[in-house]
């Protein structure tokens, strides 16, 4: 039996599984998959498919890639056969084999759609999606560092004990970030300044006596 039992059959949608991302998640500027070798060699779709079938399931997984959700595909078999340049009639027979170009591709929920997801596919998506958040969290913490670096640089020339001060450095920095600051001129830096003291200020006016 083929993919189109699984795609066309009857089935009750809230029976089906809410695909794990949205149109939200997205992965711009993603240029590869990290294709799992092993996966692949052992896997039944490699061994008992035939070579079309191999490289129309491959094309479909890369295709997905550029999809909303990422990952998934639509369920309209002819949209797919033209992606493929196959005609759809022959797209069709093929799916309808054991080992067809929509081999574990199933129905799933995507929001008020119902599309196709597929296993492999799904868990390369999370994975890129996990890197992509990892590398920014590392650039972000970077970037950070440096900014602070940066502020205590100019401080520095406006008061030189305060530059050493890593609790003030911290606070001036989140008040520029919070007042929306890019370009850190010398008014705002002035501004940052007169925030600390101010903030020490009333600190010191809320100690108990």
């Amino acid at each position: 039996m083929g993919a189109l039992v699984a795609i066309n059959g009857p089935v009750d949608a809230n029976d089906l599984p809410e695909y794990p991302l949205d149109e939200d998640d997205n992965l711009s500027g993603h240029t590869f998959i990290a294709w799992d070798i092993d996966d692949w060699l052992y896997s039944d779709m490699r061994s008992k498919g035939t070579e079309e079938c191999r490289a129309l399931y491959f094309d479909l997984i890369v295709l997905s890639q550029k999809q909303k959700p990422v990952g998934t595909l639509p369920r309209d078999m002819e949209s797919l056969a033209k992606w493929l340049s196959v005609e759809t009639s022959r797209f069709t027979r093929l799916c309808d084999m054991e080992y067809g170009p929509l081999h574990r591709w199933t129905r799933c929920r995507c929001g008020s759609e119902i599309r196709l997801m597929h296993p492999r596919v799904t868990k390369m998506v999370l994975e890129a999606l996990s890197r992509k958040h990892a590398n920014r969290a590392r650039n972000d913490a970077a970037n950070a560092s440096k900014r602070k670096e940066r502020l205590r640089i100019t401080v520095a020339q406006y008061h030189a004990d305060l530059a050493k001060n890593d609790a003030a450095i911290l606070w001036m920095d989140e008040y520029l970030v919070e007042k929306g600051v890019g370009y850190r001129t010398a008014k705002w830096i002035e501004k940052a300044i007169g925030a600390w003291s101010a903030h020490m200020m009333e600190l010191r006016g809320a100690r108990p006596r």
